[in-house]
């Protein structure tokens, strides 16, 4: 015991007085009969409820008795139709509850418990099933995204076009006016790693409609293309909407949901981040997310400011003082130039050490960040002064240290050490089993590997493995990891893949009718002592396409109440056995129905 004093004092030991030791056995022996009679009658009253019919698609195969999840059929009305864009943690009717300091009302902020919406979001008026990849790359239905003020902004850049019934997509944008594919090709000359398969994933701030990102996907480099909601532009939605991977988020009070050490290329072409600003925060996660080796590309001010000063509504001499004061803040976080060429500028993390020793150093701007906060905690995290300095230990996390694409994808990271039981022959064992139920699921689902099926999120990933079982598809995958799980989003990044951070308690942050296929792999087992189902599935429904898929996988104990809960969702669902046809496991497999608000004109 330790005393008052900080000195630890030992007792002597009591003698055991028999009498009191029975008495104390026969008081709790009572208790725990009494505390066993309130389960078990609690228990008999959740079973005793009624329980109402799933839909008739949902056969009831023979099976040994378990106990399942009781739970009342249900139906949900439909929101007004102003609410077919509805973004609950981004949603612009809230934004003045919040400051516009850094843009902090552009940040997530979920709505309270009492003001979750219990409805179904309709489509918008005229909506049709999206156009199939990869045509929708350069073109998408006007009614499915009715948002021409982009396209009045923009017309003279040449981001899309509205022509009939479509908006089309020239690839045209602020600073490549010559299009998108003869950017990118000056870019792979000043960086010839995004040829020979070195540079596999990036991220994209500021977006635009993600030209960017359209584009270096026949480069066989995958990027997340990044924006905040807006009231008018929706380019994260026209990015999904084209089948190219995005996310709503902002660079402003919180950490971007991706861990440290992720993208091999981070890009900016003319998205307006005050990047010297409040002591160079915002690049600060710049560096947070980029692998050690990896580039930020730059293009627009101040980058060839001699040039392009007089489109900037600015002095030259301002601009060579912003130039300047970026090229000194990214040389003290340890970024050194890599090439320069017209309007695009490229920097390269240090993956050496040495660089980072400096920066322990008393009176050094920006400081080493402490050990106080963990390098990928990201979700709800603040920004933070200082710099994430890459673990030393860590070697083979650097860009040039990492097997090319595709070989990478085979390849167990070196950060599987740190996921508890990781290790290679563990990410053999889960590729080898998602390579089985990948097979399983294209008999059961005949779409999946079509072009009827192009933006897919798993949903509760844990090494990638479904991600990579249909990496030859034409389709791509948004691997999440739950912020509550164990941290194995370093893993699936280092293997070439990309994905992010999120609390299924907690709307994700997407437009609605952006996913083809939902994946989910007993996220209800794992989650449902936190997360109300009813409310993950009405998300579910709210990110998923109209005539879009769900495919769960699930115990036995949740499946009826899934289906359930989807009957009220309009889904149409079948159940199936997995691919052993074990009974305590089922799959769900479902397709969400195309329907219009009863205000509609297209009813």
């Amino acid at each position: 015991m330790k005393h008052k004093d900080g000195k630890y004092h030992s007792q002597p030991e009591k003698p055991f007085k028999i009498v009191p030791a029975t008495l104390l056995v026969i008081v709790l022996c009572g208790f725990s009969f009494y505390l066993g009679g309130i389960f078990c009658s609690e228990k008999s009253r959740l079973e005793g409820k009624s329980v109402q019919d799933v839909s008739k698609t949902v056969s009831s195969p023979k099976e040994p008795a378990v106990d399942p999840l009781q739970i009342k059929s249900m139906a949900f009305p439909e929101c007004s139709a102003d609410f077919q864009d509805y973004t609950p943690c981004t949603d612009p009717r809230r934004w003045r509850k919040y400051g516009s300091h850094r843009l902090t009302f552009l940040e997530r902020h979920c709505p309270p418990m009492s003001e979750r919406k219990q409805c179904l979001v309709p489509p918008p008026d005229g909506y049709k099933p999206p156009i199939r990849w990869p045509k929708s790359r350069d073109e998408c239905w006007y009614r499915n995204v009715p948002y021409n003020w982009i396209n009045k902004q923009k017309s003279n850049q040449n981001w899309l076009r509205k022509q009939g019934e479509k908006f089309l997509f020239p690839g045209g944008g602020t600073m490549f006016p010559r299009g998108v594919g003869a950017y990118v090709d000056l870019m792979q000359d000043l960086i010839p790693e995004m040829r020979d398969g070195t540079v596999r994933t990036a991220i994209d701030t500021g977006c635009g409609v993600a030209s960017w990102g359209g584009d270096l996907l026949d480069r066989g480099i995958l990027t997340v293309s990044l924006a905040p909601r807006d009231n008018h532009e929706a380019q994260v939605q026209f990015a999904l909407e084209r089948g190219i991977p995005a996310i709503l988020g902002v660079i402003s009070t919180q950490r971007l949901p991706f861990p440290s050490n992720s993208f091999d290329m981070a890009h900016c072409s003319r998205c307006l981040i005050p990047w010297t600003e409040f002591g160079g925060i915002y690049l600060l996660e710049v560096h947070r997310i980029l692998r050690p080796g990896g580039f930020w590309v730059l293009s627009g001010p101040p980058v060839n400011y001699e040039n392009r000063w007089r489109g900037w509504n600015t002095t030259v001499e301002e601009q060579k003082s912003d130039y300047e004061k970026l090229e000194g803040l990214l040389t003290s976080m340890c970024f050194k130039m890599y090439a320069k060429k017209d309007d695009i500028a490229v920097w390269q993390k240090s993956s050496d050490g040495s660089c980072y020793n400096k920066l322990a150093e008393p009176d050094v701007y920006p400081a080493k960040c402490d050990d106080s906060l963990e390098p990928d905690s990201a979700w709800y995290t603040p920004l933070r002064p200082c710099v994430v300095v890459p673990k030393p230990e860590l070697k083979k996390s650097a860009l040039e240290s990492l097997p090319k694409w595709p070989e990478r994808l085979q390849v167990a990271p070196e950060r599987i050490s740190n996921v508890p039981g990781g290790s290679s022959s563990a990410l053999k064992h889960d590729d080898g089993k998602w390579k089985v139920r990948a097979k399983h699921y294209k008999k059961l689902l005949p779409a999946l590997g079509t072009n009827e099926i192009r933006n897919v999120m798993d949903m509760n990933t844990v090494y990638g493995g479904f991600a990579a079982a249909v990496i030859d598809d034409s389709l791509w995958t948004m691997n999440v990891v739950s912020s509550y799980a164990a941290n194995t989003l370093p893993v699936v990044y280092d293997r070439g893949l990309i994905g992010t951070f999120h609390d299924w308690c907690e709307a994700f942050s997407t437009y609605p009718r952006t996913y083809d296929l939902l994946h989910l792999d007993g996220l209800f087992t794992a989650e449902s002592h936190r997360c109300d189902m009813k409310y993950v599935l009405l998300e579910m429904d709210r990110i998923l396409r109209p005539k879009g898929y769900a495919l769960i996988r699930e115990s036995s104990y949740f499946i009826d109440a899934i289906a359930s809960i989807a009957k009220g969702l309009k889904w149409s669902c079948h159940r199936e056995d997995t691919e052993y046809g074990v009974a305590k496991e089922k799959l769900l497999v479902c397709q969400k129905k195309l329907w219009y608000s009863a205000s509609s004109s297209s009813r």
